[in-house]
């Protein structure tokens, strides 16, 4: 296939490059002044300029593939069961678990190379023992801690919410005169709040608890709320049958009561007329509109719409620009908050931010997992003025500060930008490959999903999907089969690396298609397509 090949790029940074000269220098006088060592000394570790991504890395790692799926190592001869639950032993493939990793691969307990073509389940953009990250190294040997308190939140960390601002709202680097406009705006739909979390879970549940401030006081001694006393509906993705449970905005219960889980509880919720949940049809305008206008009126009103763009956890179906714009204005002339929800999606777009590339302005913003690079659980809501109204404690993560996850937060933001064409052209090439080979295989695949790294195939029938996975699994690619919700067509879900080489997707393809032509030989559908 013939593409313009980018050129993944090696990006050279100091940790004084990230967080400024003047922070440094206050940094090393006080780790010389704790330790007795010298102030110099520490000024060079931290001016001393890293590889990120060096070229001998990147060729070692396409000098690996031919190793996929194959013996490494004697590996691990007896594993332990843990004493997890029932439903976690169940899921476990102990085997495929880690003994090392590098980049898009992993050693497994059985010794075998893999693939990670889902990069750990979406949260390792740039790969495992990512070279930019050995900052974070630098970091702890200066001195400066992870701990620290919502009272005490560090300099790195108040560094990477302007920073997070600035690219949310697409500002030039530097321009720190647009950056103190937006930061002080008080229009409505600008992003320019970062509450500091943990994980996507509770970044989604802040989000929650300030739309629900606008029906209940947070506090005994809040203001009256705006629209006190009628009920408040939340809608969300709704599935291929017209229920809750395609969306997904993780695992607090009131984020669990939006994809349908706990229906007694949902159901005397709303019976109670504390909150509704309402299903709208996937890239459905009208019935998105009829269901909007019926729930926003008399003594309801619709308190929130949240969506993924891409949705991961339901086959990878992917939002249209066109509908989400048109949903978008309709929210807006009804006064109705939007979160856009991209904890799985945030990193893997060259604009980092794949709510950038629609044009969309929300009110809310969720990010975490791929940002801080699988090296700290730590996720960020983003926010406008207009929903600044919880207290200290409304959404309080003691963990949430801490210094050297945000650090990790600027190194993949730095690359990523540095790399922004690459992301685009790599995952342009993969989708279309994707595509391709699938569509030779009508009797196995019904359609391509999703966009970019963050692709699947929707399968005809659970059994197709589930033994090509098996069959890659085999093959040392760790992907997986989305078969546990009815409601949704069989899918085998890829998320590829950022760092993902055009040799690596060939490989991964040439993989695919041999798993198709065989199980189309062995009647799970039509031959292959010549």
């Amino acid at each position: 296939m013939q593409t313009q090949r980018a050129v993944l790029q090696n990006l050279q940074l100091s940790l004084s490059d990230l967080v400024g000269r003047e922070y440094v220098e206050a940094v090393c006088e006080a780790r010389a002044f704790l330790s007795g060592g010298r102030v110099q000394d520490y000024l060079a570790l931290a001016e001393r300029k890293i590889d990120c991504f060096p070229e001998a890395y990147g060729q070692r790692l396409d000098e690996l593939l031919d190793r996929v799926g194959k013996p490494a190592v004697r590996g691990l001869g007896t594993s332990l069961p843990g004493a997890s639950t029932a439903a976690f032993n169940q899921a476990s493939r102990p085997h495929m678990a880690p003994l090392a990793a590098q980049g898009f691969y992993r050693i497994g307990e059985d010794g075998r190379v893999y693939v990670i073509t889902k990069s750990e389940h979406y949260h390792v953009p740039l790969g495992h023992d990512f070279p930019g990250y050995r900052l974070i190294e630098v970091a702890r040997q200066l001195g400066i801690p992870n701990a620290t308190h919502n009272n005490t939140r560090g300099y790195i960390t108040r560094r990477l919410e302007r920073e997070l601002i600035r690219v949310a709202n697409g500002l030039l680097p530097g321009d720190e005169a647009a950056l103190e406009r937006t930061l002080q705006s008080g229009a409505r739909h600008v992003l320019n709040r970062v509450l500091n979390l943990e994980t996507g879970s509770l970044a989604a549940e802040a989000a929650l608890k300030m739309m629900l401030a606008r029906f209940y006081r947070p506090e005994p001694g809040s203001p009256l709320p705006r629209y006190a006393g009628k009920t408040p509906v939340f809608l969300v993705v709704a599935d291929q049958e017209g229920g809750p449970q395609a969306n997904y905005h993780g695992t607090t219960i009131l984020a669990q009561v939006l994809r349908g889980m706990w229906p007694e509880l949902a159901k005397r919720l709303a019976g109670s007329g504390v909150y509704v949940v309402k299903p709208v049809a996937i890239n459905d305008y009208p019935h998105f509109e009829r269901t909007l206008l019926a729930c926003d009126t008399g003594d309801f009103k619709v308190a929130g719409f949240l969506h993924e763009i891409i949705l991961m956890n339901y086959g990878a179906i992917r939002l249209t620009p066109e509908y989400l714009r048109q949903v978008y204005a309709l929210c807006r002339q009804r006064d109705v908050p939007i979160l856009v929800d991209e904890i799985q999606s945030c990193a893997w777009s060259p604009q980092l931010f794949l709510f950038r590339e629609y044009g969309l302005q929300p009110d809310f913003v969720s990010v975490g997992k791929g940002l801080p690079g699988g090296e700290y659980p730590a996720s960020r809501l983003l926010a406008s003025a207009e929903f600044d109204t919880l207290s200290q404690f409304g959404a309080l993560v003691t963990n949430g500060q801490e210094e050297l996850a945000s650090l990790a937060y600027l190194i993949t933001l730095a690359f990523v930008q540095a790399n922004a064409d690459y992301v685009a052209a790599l995952g342009d090439y993969y989708e279309a490959r994707l595509r391709q080979t699938a569509a030779r295989f009508p009797g196995l695949v019904e359609r391509v999903e999703g966009y970019r790294h963050m692709s699947s195939i929707f399968f005809h029938t659970t059994h197709q999907a589930v033994a090509l996975v098996q069959l890659l699994n085999q093959a040392g690619y760790d992907v997986s089969a989305q078969t546990y919700k009815a409601q949704c067509p069989p899918a085998m879900l890829t998320k590829l690396p950022l760092i993902a080489s055009y040799r690596m997707v060939d490989h991964f393809i040439s993989a695919i298609e041999a798993g198709l032509i065989r199980l189309a030989n062995a009647g799970a559908g039509s031959q292959a397509g010549d």
